[in-house]
């Protein structure tokens, strides 16, 4: 079985990379909600922004930089590259059994010329 890391990290490199469908069938619960501020709060909205979002702007990668656990949540502090932009996401995963039941996403675009010399990593 997997852990709830590897599965968030699957999760995150399935839907990053286009395969929003099957990362939501294999990993998320059928009564998932999200905190997206941008979409309604559940799982049809969210998996159908992300379908949308991968055919007008793909990500050409995504790099999870830190993975945490905490009970039953899952954090994620991630690299998503874009042709326009990079961006720096947090996602937290929270989980029943081995589902994805909540989420929340906070993101930054990772300015070129930042005078903090330690970077968003």
């Amino acid at each position: 079985m997997m852990t709830h890391k590897e599965i968030a990290k699957l999760f995150l490199e399935l839907a990053g990379s286009g395969k929003v469908e099957e990362a939501f069938s294999k990993f998320v619960a059928s009564d998932f909600i999200h905190h997206n501020q941008y979409f309604k709060g559940d799982r049809a909205a969210l998996e159908q922004a992300m379908s949308d979002a991968h055919e007008k702007s793909p990500n050409k990668a995504i790099v999870i930089k830190y993975c945490y656990k905490d009970g039953d949540t899952i954090i994620t502090h991630s690299l998503v590259e874009k042709e326009e932009m990079n961006i720096a996401v947090v996602h937290i995963f929270r989980f029943v059994e081995d589902k994805i039941v909540e989420l929340w996403d906070l993101g930054q675009v990772i300015e070129k010329h930042s005078p903090n010399e330690n970077g968003l990593f």
